[in-house]
């Protein structure tokens, strides 16, 4: 038999093959390849409703990885303003002694600028006992009881019995009694004996130490002290309250913390003051933290700035064009920002009222630059102006704030265009899973039609064959000659 072939009107595959009786690699008499011609129809059908499903996809992932690196930069930035955005940024001061070494501070909220004068003539003292020595050392067996321990008004009791009746074990049963409000145990042992050392962690003068034994026997009564019973103690360090004046009025503590004397300071008493001296306390603005976050808000805008420049760049050279070129969210977030950096704000003062009045410019590329002597001779010059430019209800700061916390919220602008986009995404993966299902119910019809019509053809072939044996076999008729 002769070589013949139709082609698929589809991809130009080859239906048939055939050559002397089968087909070309195909056994049994079959006359077509039916799998391999099947999976080059659905692939050609396939393939370009893919590859447009593909180019589709790449672009919503695209412009989603481009959203999500514009969130985190907006993001960034926006945590850049919370030193900026109220009133109290502006209003941190800072403290300085001129006698660290009897008195520093620190100033919060509600501190007011100015200068004091500190005198400290006494430091607050917590009270420490040393009792007398107990002979045969801190194993030695003191007695078993009961003591009652107090340190200012709270008390506590500790029960000792034969497992810890010795000065070592009374000093531990102290130290780990429940309730004990700061009364430390120790021992130490000299060349007459072992001691008991009770150490107050509270200083002041009506934080006192008593001890009493509470079970009525007479075991532990060398371990008592009190008013009026202090033979069995010495004294080494009796409590005491800090004696200080400020500006002339004079101040108690029990502390030598003091954070109520002077509204939003605290004191800090590390030593005594020389007799009739003082230390000079000066509270300011601490206008070098104010310039350190006004710094950082410049540099974070930079950083912003060059973010939302590459996402909506053209390179004509290359003709490359950033993920986000022409998008309306980045358009209208940079615009956004912009009139708010440029804004003339209502400050109360015609010199202070905009970023570049107080030493912040812009340059060519759109990023800032912070004089920082023009700032600070600002901030000198009229802090109340510095602080409605940035924290008042249409500063700088406080606009930025509210528009990229409206921009990042659920339903704004990124978060819609986010949503958006994972829509869409979604039904691309819905478009592939249809187009997957779509070429198997193909694949499965083809494979139908063609495994008949190969069924067909082979029945052919095998009556061609017959045919063609069954002539070869009649006897040859010759035509007689004529007379």
């Amino acid at each position: 038999m002769t070589t013949s072939s139709t082609t698929s009107p589809l991809a130009g595959a080859p239906v048939v093959s055939v050559t002397g009786g089968n087909a070309t690699g195909v056994t049994g008499g079959s006359v077509i390849n039916v799998s391999s011609l099947v999976s080059q129809l659905v692939a050609a059908t396939e393939a370009p409703q893919q590859a447009i499903i593909a180019s589709q996809t790449q672009a919503v992932s695209t412009q989603i990885s481009a959203l999500g690196t514009l969130k985190s930069a907006l993001s960034t930035f926006q945590s850049s303003l919370g030193v900026l955005d109220t009133p109290e940024a502006f209003g941190v001061l800072t403290a300085s002694s001129s006698q660290a070494s009897a008195v520093t501070a620190t100033a919060s909220a509600g501190a007011a600028a100015g200068t004091y004068s500190v005198a400290v003539s006494q430091l607050a003292r917590a009270e420490q006992l040393v009792s007398n020595p107990v002979a045969g050392g801190s194993s030695a067996t003191v007695g078993t009881g009961t003591l009652s321990l107090s340190l200012g008004g709270t008390s506590f009791s500790v029960s000792i019995d034969s497992g810890d009746d010795t000065l070592a074990g009374i000093a531990s049963a102290i130290n780990s009694a429940a309730g004990n409000p700061g009364i430390g145990a120790a021992v130490i042992t000299g060349a007459d004996g072992a001691h008991l050392v009770l150490s107050s962690s509270l200083t002041g003068a009506a934080n006192t130490i008593a001890v009493t034994e509470t079970d009525g026997g007479g075991a532990l009564t060398s371990l008592t002290y009190g008013a009026g019973n202090t033979a069995n103690y010495t004294q080494v360090a009796a409590p005491q309250d800090a004696n200080l004046t400020i500006s002339g009025i004079p101040y108690s503590s029990p502390s030598n913390t003091v954070s109520d004397a002077l509204s939003g300071v605290t004191l800090d008493l590390t030593g005594t003051t020389s007799p009739g001296s003082s230390a000079t306390l000066t509270i300011a603005s601490d206008t070098s933290t104010i310039q350190s976050n006004v710094s950082s808000f410049v540099t974070a805008y930079n950083t912003l700035q060059s973010t939302m420049a590459q996402l909506g760049s053209y390179d004509a050279t290359t003709n490359t064009a950033g993920p986000m070129l022409g998008d309306a969210v980045l358009q209208g977030i940079q615009s956004q920002v912009r009139q708010a950096l440029y804004s003339i704000v209502n400050t109360g003062s015609q010199t202070y009222n905009s970023l570049a009045s107080v030493g912040i410019t812009t340059n060519s590329d759109g990023s800032l630059s912070l004089n920082a002597a023009t700032f600070a001779t600002a901030l000198s010059s009229d802090p109340s102006a510095v602080t409605q430019l940035f924290s008042s209800a249409g500063g700088v700061a406080s606009s930025l704030d509210s528009q990229l916390t409206s921009a990042l919220a659920t339903g704004g602008t990124i978060g819609t265009r986010s949503q958006t986009l994972v829509s869409q995404e979604n039904a691309l993966t819905q478009q592939t899973n249809t187009l997957n299902t779509q070429m198997t119910q193909l694949a499965a019809s083809l494979t139908q039609q063609y495994s008949a019509l190969n069924t067909l053809l082979s029945t052919l072939q095998s009556t061609s064959a017959y045919l063609t044996q069954a002539f070869s076999t009649l006897p040859l008729v010759q035509g007689q000659p004529r007379a």
